[in-house]
């Protein structure tokens, strides 16, 4: 079974594991989009899946999106 996080966890995971913040300060599942702001000031969303397992942990603009194949 999957690890349910927490907004707290969630808010400690982005402090440690990137430059962005994190400004949603409610969580109720994994496919919510998160609101974010990038070091460079740009405020982006993504879901707690994308952030933590496929490192999108910036805006657009600082970390384009890859390619489709």
């Amino acid at each position: 079974m999957n690890k349910r996080w927490t907004i707290d966890e969630i808010k400690k995971f982005v402090e440690e594991n990137s430059t962005s913040k994190l400004l949603t300060t409610e969580y109720h599942g994994f496919s919510q989009k998160l609101q974010f702001r990038c070091a460079c000031g740009n405020n982006f969303e993504k879901n707690l899946t994308k952030f933590k397992n496929k490192h999108q942990r910036k805006c657009d603009e600082c970390q384009p999106p890859k390619a489709s194949r």
